[in-house]
């Protein structure tokens, strides 16, 4: 094994000015100053990590450290994955470490099935990058292992930001519907013969042009202003998504927080119609079942975790608008336990019950059966993180994707036993609506 690399020092600047961040932070990751980057943008901040000087990723067997100047580092896979994420940052040469990356839906084991992922391909991909970058309206921060790419970054910054229209292609999601129908069929007939209380079943819709990263954040996050928006360029994946769904917050004080959505309705239909769906959202028994057993799964999965007694829910039922899809939500709070750590925590209630079902293992196993494929990124999640205990994980929904030439969208449902699959595939077409508007094709040199 290689030696510990020698500790990295980090230069930073901060500037004041007048800032719009999300469209700030977007124009820096095209600006092909680094090989990869991510951004995360959501109450009111932007926060860009460019390239790496360490990388953690995890397969099926073991998890690798990279660090610049240090090699490579490998040791079996921990049961408890994401914590030993923890570990191998916190080993690393940089003391101060903020990390952002991605954690893809199969991260904690993948149940027999055709949905299986290839063996080799890493499920986690986490760095502390090289150069990070966090925008506010008023000011805006840069750390930098370099001082020459400081300057560079800060220069960037500072500049006038040319003035470019997108223009978007819109993608039709109305397509495969017997498909679909037929899969959620087949998913009550699962839940009747008791394998399941619920389901999340999925389809996708591919997109025949290589996307925009950067016009399509700009025109979707505009389209979504409520949702937590990321733009994904990293170990070989691309995405951007206006996810309407924080997956898990942990404060550097011990708060820890899921914000659970289950049951939809179209929105932006105008005030009227709004209005009245709204009212059957809130007096549907099947949709208030949903979100109610949703809600008692993500209670459990923070109980397991934090101080006893301390889990709470809070806006339990409040409808919460998020872009072409009006949803019920509720929040659910805790206090961390002493000696469980923020990962752990994540590692709990990845992958997201709104994104799996009930009981977890038995709807990942009707998943894989059901459904055409490894479903990747989606269903996973993006964070930010530090070594202060911060953990904020948002959930990979209303995303456009781009990997390996292919480009798609991807939208569920939750099925339970008294699903209707004509109502499942409609709700499946309102929330790909919020994304399939507003992908820009990237324009040839």
């Amino acid at each position: 094994m290689d030696p510990t690399p020698t500790p990295r020092t980090f230069a930073s600047a901060r500037v004041a000015g007048r800032f719009t961040p999300g469209i700030l932070g977007a124009r820096l990751t095209g600006a092909g100053l680094f090989d990869s980057a991510v951004l995360l943008e959501r109450d009111g901040e932007c926060r860009v990590g460019l390239g790496a000087v360490v990388r953690v990723t995890v397969d099926r067997e073991e998890i690798h450290c990279w660090s610049d100047g240090g090699g490579v580092r490998s040791r079996p896979r921990p049961p408890q994955a994401l914590d030993g994420v923890r570990e191998a940052l916190a080993d690393s040469p940089v003391r101060d470490w903020s990390a952002y990356g991605w954690v893809g839906f199969d991260h904690s084991g993948v149940p027999a099935g055709r949905g299986n992922p290839p063996s080799g391909d890493p499920s986690v991909h986490i760095v502390v990058p090289h150069t990070e970058v966090i925008i506010h309206s008023e000011q805006l921060v840069v750390r930098s292992a370099d001082h020459t790419t400081l300057t560079r970054v800060v220069d960037f910054l500072g500049s006038p930001l040319p003035c470019r229209l997108y223009t978007p292609r819109p993608v039709d999601v109305d397509r495969d519907r017997g498909a679909y129908e037929e899969m959620v069929r087949r998913g009550i007939g699962e839940i009747r013969a008791g394998r399941a209380h619920k389901v999340v079943l999925s389809r996708s819709v591919p997109v025949d042009f290589v996307p925009d990263l950067v016009g399509t954040y700009v025109q979707g996050r505009a389209a979504n202003p409520l949702a937590h928006s990321f733009l994904v360029d990293l170990g070989g994946r691309q995405a951007v998504g206006f996810s309407p769904e924080r997956l898990l917050k942990v404060t550097a004080g011990g708060r820890v927080s899921t914000e659970p959505l289950a049951g939809t309705r179209a929105h932006g239909l105008g005030q009227d119609r709004d209005e009245q769906l709204r009212a059957t959202l809130l007096a549907d028994p099947k949709e208030i079942y949903e979100h109610a057993i949703s809600v008692r799964a993500a209670r459990d999965e923070l109980t397991g975790v934090c101080a006893p007694h301390s889990v709470a829910v809070h806006d339990f039922l409040s409808v919460r608008e998020r872009g072409t899809v009006q949803h019920l939500g509720s929040s659910v709070v805790g206090r961390l336990d002493p000696d469980r750590t923020a990962w752990q925590a994540l590692d709990a209630v990845l992958p997201a019950v709104t994104a799996t079902g009930i009981e977890k293992a038995d709807a990942r196993s009707r998943i894989a059966e059901l459904e055409d494929g490894p479903r990747g990124l989606y269903g996973g999640a993006v964070l930010v993180a530090d070594h202060t205990g911060v953990v904020d994980a948002v959930l990979v929904l209303r995303t456009v994707f781009h990997e390996h030439g292919r480009t798609w969208i991807r939208g569920g449902a939750g099925i339970v036993a008294d699903s209707v699959p004509a109502r499942e595939y409609e709700e499946t077409c309102e929330k790909l609506r919020s994304v399939a508007a507003h992908v820009v094709p990237l324009e040839s040199p």
